[in-house]
């Protein structure tokens, strides 16, 4: 079975921005995406690592209107030309839909282990708000809080707390035992402009 690191998108590997209304919000274009500082030195270290990248992300402004689906993918396609990701799962619901796939439920990662035969148990998620470490808990993942507001770190109880994704990397990797003969062998896949992943 393989290993995987599942990343929250927004305020994890991009910027978010700060609205009027105190709240965070994702990019409302392409052109808005910013990777944050580290974020691709994290990233190819831990596929080199033998991890699989991929991306479970809610985005409710497309169910609340706010936002237009092929915007969101747009802004996805770029995120993989700059960063190795494996692959990018998105929920567009909001929490009235009641999705399993929303985050703070486990769905997007249920479907992904399935998909790419993971080991839960010893795979990763990483976030910067209690739905996504609630998430990664009920896969039965170790969890990593990072970029996070105090608001968010009184709500839940990660396995590690770090200002960035590149201290998380950096603790996930000294957890590893590279002499167990069950450790997945790094991908010899390599990572192009070119990569594709689910939108």
């Amino acid at each position: 079975m393989q290993l995987a690191v599942f990343l929250d998108r927004d305020g994890v590997l991009n910027r978010s921005f700060l609205h009027a209304d105190g709240k965070t919000h994702p990019p409302q274009t392409p052109d808005q995406l910013e990777i944050l500082p580290g974020v691709l030195e994290a990233c190819l270290s831990l596929r080199r690592a033998g991890f699989l990248l991929i991306v479970v992300t809610n985005q409710p402004d497309v169910a609340r209107g706010t936002q237009r689906w092929e915007v969101v993918k747009a802004i996805n396609r770029k995120l993989l030309r700059q960063i190795p990701l494996d692959e990018i799962r998105v929920c567009y619901h909001d929490d009235a839909d009641d999705c399993p796939c929303r985050k703070p439920r486990a769905g997007m990662l249920l479907q992904a282990a399935l998909v790419h035969s993971i080991d839960l148990h010893k795979s990763y998620m990483i976030g910067d708000r209690w739905k996504d470490i609630e998430a990664g808990r009920r896969a039965g993942c170790q969890t990593a809080l990072v970029n996070a507001a105090a608001t968010e770190v009184s709500r839940c109880h990660p396995d590690f707390q770090a200002p960035s994704l590149r201290e998380a990397e950096q603790w996930i990797l000294r957890q590893l035992t590279f002499d167990k003969p069950n450790l997945p062998k790094v991908s010899a896949r390599l990572w192009t402009n070119s990569k594709g992943g689910r939108l």
